[in-house]
């Protein structure tokens, strides 16, 4: 069966290939596009970028010969967010101090999750059959993001930074590294 999706990954395609009553292949595509916005926080002017693409060759196992499955396989996923921090002739705080910048300043800050991740979740739908279905997923791809920054401008040359840096990153991390699904 070819089906259409909405959800949390976003809008997507697939397609499902039952094998027997109990076994069934998919592999989907779901998205949330890439986008970009400027914005100002206390200050400092920021650009950001994000793209959120997933696809994914799933497994499913229907143990009752139902509609209700276990699911399991692997995800590919291009899931980035970058934040550029511009110094924009100002400051910028960074970790415990303040910065006096020029317009060539800045911090760039990049989290990315893994490429590949195993995915494990239930659902309802996908069996054998024919005629307009409906079916549901829950379940997460498991991984953990990574973070980086890099500061530009004469704010690299700066003999704390990487310290600072190191501090605004751990800071970064107890929000965004809490999120491993």
């Amino acid at each position: 069966e070819f089906y259409a999706g909405i959800g949390l990954p976003g809008i997507g395609v697939g397609y499902a290939q039952p094998m027997s009553e109990h076994f069934t292949l998919r592999g989907d595509v779901y998205t949330l596009g890439s986008r970009s916005k400027a914005t100002v926080e206390e200050g400092i002017a920021y650009d950001g970028r994000y793209k959120l693409h997933r696809g994914a060759l799933l497994a499913d196992w229907f143990p009752f010969a139902g509609s209700f499955r276990l699911t399991g396989g692997v995800a590919f996923n291009a899931y980035r967010i970058e934040l550029d921090a511009s110094g924009a002739g100002g400051s910028l705080t960074i970790g415990d101090r303040t910065y006096i910048t020029t317009a060539g300043d800045g911090l760039n800050v990049q989290i990315r999750f893994p490429r590949t991740t195993p995915y494990v979740g239930i659902g309802w739908g996908h069996q054998m059959g024919s005629g307009w279905r409906f079916s549901a997923d829950i379940g997460a791809a498991i991984g953990r993001a990574k973070l980086s920054a890099t500061p530009r401008g004469q704010l690299a040359a700066e003999p704390d930074i990487q310290a600072n840096i190191d501090k605004e990153l751990a800071e970064l991390r107890d929000g965004v590294g809490k999120v491993r699904a």
